[in-house]
């Protein structure tokens, strides 16, 4: 998503798989240079790595410019219903056929991945509300991850003059999950999330597509999820009706980023204190154990987000919302939307939690 999981991951399921709706980023990128690097074609996907390295990204993998191995699976998924509100993923379905539909001329999709955890969050008192943790930081990671793709993408047009880039930031008609995994950055978790190895699933997914051609990395043929069901059996709102199939209208995350209209009585009491987003299915995850926390200043969280106090928010004018909210993720649902999760929290704040034995 981040399928996207972003998601998202993301970000939650919902905005990392499938992202939310277009945005202004995807831009061509000019070239910002003046000067010539001559390399090998093995040097450049060198170089390119190392800038990525220096840029912050913590993995970074080339995957080919190919219809993606899980178009089929997303028809289907948009065919269920399961999209919801989110109209744009349909509007836009034939475009996810190919990167072409992104970036004519594409050659090479080169695949980036920026860890996002940090600290593990605090208890929280009744009334007080849950961020997810993509929007703990100071700013909203789209604009962050954009701006370094566009230096990233400085190394190709200094090597190869005149060549064409364009950067996706889970906001592109492009299966991110899809080509993380052909670039060999992990596999696809029940939950739907990308997941690696080292980093667990805490990760913000990006892409830059170039007319260059890169020899592909390796892809990531396996999965390493066995046996195991924590993310499917943890999820308030049984939100995945079969492992690796995420239904939106019933995610913590769609209902509170996502759905514009009111949320269904029914799964109200089952999102308990969660005002934006969702962790849980990667909370559970045995491989986020041991994943490292980033260092990126950026996404270190904010004193007054983490937690939210649900009545604040109630409280809110349009001015103070923009002030608190306005650069970060938040401001996804507008003042209206969280305030309408805000008063579900509160609610909720009053009742036994539907968690408890």
């Amino acid at each position: 998503m981040t399928d996207s999981s972003r998601s998202p991951g993301k970000p939650s399921p919902v905005e990392q798989d499938h992202g939310p709706a277009p945005g202004p980023n995807l831009s061509v990128h000019p070239p910002n240079c003046s000067a010539t690097v001559s390399f090998t074609d093995a040097e450049l996907k060198q170089r390119l790595k190392e800038r990525a390295r220096d840029l912050g990204f913590d993995l970074c993998g080339i995957a080919p410019a190919v219809t993606p191995t899980t178009l089929a699976r997303f028809e289907d998924w948009l065919g269920r219903g399961f999209a919801g509100e989110m109209h744009y993923l349909e509007r836009r379905r034939d475009a996810y056929a190919h990167p072409e539909h992104v970036l004519a001329g594409v050659r090479s999709v080169i695949v980036l991945a920026m860890n996002y955890r940090t600290v593990e969050p605090p208890s929280t008192q009744p009334g007080e509300a849950r961020v997810a943790r993509y929007a703990w930081g100071t700013v909203d990671y789209h604009d962050l991850i954009r701006a370094r793709l566009r230096e990233l993408s400085d190394v190709l047009h200094k090597a190869r003059p005149g060549c064409r880039t364009r950067g996706a930031v889970d906001t592109a008609p492009l299966l991110e999950r899809d080509f993380a995994r052909l670039a060999g950055l992990g596999w696809f978790g029940k939950n739907t999330m990308l997941i690696n190895r080292r980093l667990g699933s805490w990760l913000f997914l990006a892409a830059l597509l170039t007319d260059v051609e890169l020899t592909p990395d390796a892809p990531h043929e396996t999965a390493h999820c066995g046996t195991c069901t924590r993310c499917l059996d943890a999820c308030p709102t049984s939100a995945f009706p079969e492992p690796y199939v995420l239904d939106a209208t019933r995610c913590i995350s769609y209902l509170t980023i996502e759905l514009r209209t009111p949320i269904p009585d029914d799964l109200r009491p089952q999102m308990d204190n969660w005002i934006f987003g969702c962790d849980i299915c990667n909370e559970v995850c045995p491989w986020n154990h041991k994943a490292p926390a980033t260092s990126e200043p950026a996404f270190q969280p904010q004193a007054e987000l983490v937690p939210l106090d649900a009545r604040v928010v109630l409280a809110m004018s349009p001015d103070e919302f923009r002030e608190t909210c306005g650069s970060t993720p938040l401001a996804r649902p507008g003042l209206a939307g969280l305030q309408r999760n805000a008063a579900a929290v509160v609610a909720n704040a009053s009742k036994p939690s539907p968690r408890a034995p």
